[in-house]
């Protein structure tokens, strides 16, 4: 990891082990072959801007407390959905140097993968009565979608103005 990612966590470093475990915890399932490929994406996790950024943003405005831990596990999950999903429709077979989750168990295994990790961060909000946090959340990936598909609209027809362009970029940043 980065110098500037390491300064930037240091505040947070204690508060993002013990996000790693609830993380962890929050894609547990009963099922073996769903346990086998989340544990293969949480070993090849990326640098975790998003939560960190949750944590740094929470502890700015008050404290850090279990609805924080919660959110940042849910935009984690949301967003490690998008990019499983995205390797599908990118037809990607690599994700951060290793191998994609479609190009080890295929596109319809990671598509599921992809709406498991999605259902688990709902989950999470709804079980805890975090409807403002979902609520933002849902009009993220809405917007998001919306930018994806535009994106792909506007490509197949070559007719994409300056003002489309921009509309395509800020919903597509929603998560990310």
């Amino acid at each position: 990891m980065s110098t500037t990612v390491n300064k930037i966590k240091h505040p947070i470093a204690e508060n993002m082990e013990i996000f790693e475990v609830k993380f962890k915890d929050s894609m547990k399932s009963t099922v073996p072959l769903l346990d086998k490929i989340t544990n293969y994406i949480v070993k090849r996790k990326g640098k975790q801007i998003r939560p960190m950024f949750v944590f740094l943003s929470a502890k700015c405005l008050g404290e850090i407390n279990d609805s924080t831990y919660r959110a940042a596990a849910l935009i984690e999950l949301l967003h490690t959905a998008t990019l499983v999903h995205d390797d599908v429709v990118d037809d990607s077979n690599e994700r951060r140097g290793f191998f994609s989750v479609n190009a080890l168990w295929k596109n319809k295994i990671a598509v599921l993968i992809g709406d498991f990790l999605l259902s688990k961060g709902l989950l999470l909000s709804l079980d805890n009565n975090d409807f403002e946090l979902l609520k933002t959340v849902s009009h993220a990936v809405k917007e998001m979608s919306e930018g994806e598909l535009l994106q792909i609209e506007k490509a197949r027809r070559l007719d994409i103005s300056e003002e489309i362009y921009f509309d395509i970029i800020t919903k597509k940043q929603q998560l990310w």
